[in-house]
């Protein structure tokens, strides 16, 4: 399978959970400013909406969105703790946190910020807003390790790759010391370390090449 993903994008959550479940992906990097594959090819053939991340499938079938993809990925390998059978509470549960992150954190609370057309006011208004949100789930770490207790979910994965856009924002952490432990905590499994490394690799190519390009 392929996954089309994005430097510093949230499609980082996707090959987190891949590599947790030993699915191996093939990256294919999207240029978000032109819109464009490596080779010339206009991503809007992939995916109309133009977003990632997109998963390729086996049978050439393409899948959207980061939330159904993950959980997609997670059913392929039945019995994983990454999520809960259907049917179970647990299941739902991490699907409500699934929800609380897409909307809160990342749409309600970090794009905005995203946004060079957002309005200096309402910036001042999102970043309230995400503070608020942040608070709260640095309440809710104050006595387990990741989201659903003691085990790593899909849910992790998403979470990590969204509250670590507070390194790209400036805005510290310091005040919520249970979010920073579990960011450090959640970091220093190996398969964030590989799929951060993947992404960093990638924007180091980017760069040179635009340096290149420049001259």
């Amino acid at each position: 399978m392929k996954l089309y993903h994005e430097v510093r994008g949230c499609s980082l959550a996707v090959d987190i959970v891949a590599r947790e479940l030993q699915i191996p992906l093939e990256l294919e990097w999207v240029n978000m400013t032109t819109k464009r594959l490596k080779d010339g090819t206009d991503y809007f053939q992939v995916n109309s909406k133009g977003t990632v991340p997109t998963l390729e499938m086996a049978d050439g079938q393409y899948l959207s969105e980061g939330a159904v993809i993950m959980q997609y990925l997670a059913d392929q390998s039945p019995g994983s703790s990454l999520l809960a059978p259907p049917g179970t509470l647990e299941r739902y549960r991490t699907l409500e946190w699934m929800s609380f992150i897409g909307a809160d954190l990342h749409k309600g609370g970090f794009m905005p910020l995203f946004k060079a057309a957002t309005p200096p006011e309402y910036r001042s208004i999102a970043r309230q807003y995400l503070n608020g949100r942040l608070g709260w789930l640095n309440t809710q770490l104050s006595d387990r390790n990741y989201l659903m207790g003691s085990i790593f979910t899909i849910a992790d994965a998403h979470c990590y790759t969204i509250a670590m856009w507070t390194r790209a924002h400036a805005i510290d952490t310091a005040p919520w010391p249970h979010l920073e432990a579990y960011l450090t905590r959640t970091g220093s499994r190996s398969s964030v370390k590989a799929a951060e490394q993947a992404a960093r690799e990638q924007g180091e190519r980017e760069s040179a090449e635009r340096m290149h390009n420049t001259h």
